[in-house]
């Protein structure tokens, strides 16, 4: 059996360039920062550039492709965005049109591709302090939920908010905070804790996107602001093509968390 946890960035990478890895990418390649994808025609490139610069919880960027250049020369040199994440969705109109395990056949000379920081990230950083994950140790995606959280407006991008949610300890709460708070650049710190109705979360255990975990007695349900954003943002906005990751599985960069996080 593989050690995924263990692999290097460029191996897991190469597991999934050979379709040999399909699944979501949560505690692979521990140390290796993980981020979201989106994908847009140049002509809308700089509208949601400026909207993640507008919401940088959400949507921290870590990379943007030179227009029709699928390489991400800053985060992976080494690597492919059409072949390197394990499953794609493709977006025509806001609806999702179907999901794909590479995107050569789609790629066009004019696409921009936009990496942003992905909460797994942190994840490694949350264990080494004694605080369990749940979805890890479950072995499934982490659930993700649409709020009634607005973004702030850019261009034609406007939507709600996503989040990611992991059930913690009462006792770990403030030990979470603190560890998340370190990596701005992949969401940095919850941005609510307890109550999901007060942020517009009907059913904790029906989430829009991922899989429903284990919430136990004791636990508290926190939330992350979420790369799956820009999915939400798509629906809303209707573009006529948009690319992403199926939640869940992640571009593994050759970035080390420990460049990413702050004293």
């Amino acid at each position: 059996m593989r050690d995924l946890a263990n692999m290097r960035s460029a191996q897991v990478r190469a597991l999934i360039r050979n379709n040999e890895l399909i699944k979501p990418t949560s505690g692979m390649a521990k140390g290796f920062t993980q981020a979201n994808l989106a994908i847009l025609k140049k002509d809308l490139a700089f509208e949601f550039l400026l909207f993640c610069q507008r919401n940088p919880k959400p949507c921290p960027v870590l990379d943007v492709t030179e227009p029709g250049c699928p390489i991400p020369r800053i985060v992976a040199p080494q690597a492919d965005l059409r072949t390197d994440i394990p499953k794609y969705r493709i977006y025509r109109q806001g609806e999702l049109a179907e999901e794909v395990s590479d995107i050569i056949d789609y790629w066009e000379d004019d696409m921009v591709a936009f990496l942003l920081g992905c909460s797994f990230t942190f994840e490694h950083p949350l264990m080494n302090n004694g605080i369990s994950v749940r979805h890890i140790e479950e072995d499934c995606n982490v659930p993700m939920f649409k709020t009634n959280i607005s973004c702030v407006k850019a261009g034609r991008f406007e939507g709600p908010m996503v989040v990611s949610m992991r059930p913690i300890p009462e006792r770990d709460v403030v030990r979470a905070v603190q560890v998340t708070s370190r990596f701005p650049a992949v969401h940095g710190a919850p941005i609510h804790i307890g109550n999901p109705e007060s942020i517009g979360i009907k059913d904790i255990y029906k989430p829009d996107f991922g899989d429903s975990v284990t919430i136990k007695p004791g636990e508290v349900p926190v939330f992350w602001a979420c790369g799956a954003t820009p999915q939400a943002v798509a629906m809303h906005v209707k573009p006529e093509l948009m690319i992403t990751h199926a939640p869940g599985h992640m571009f593994i960069t050759d970035v080390r968390d420990e460049q990413l996080g702050v004293l």
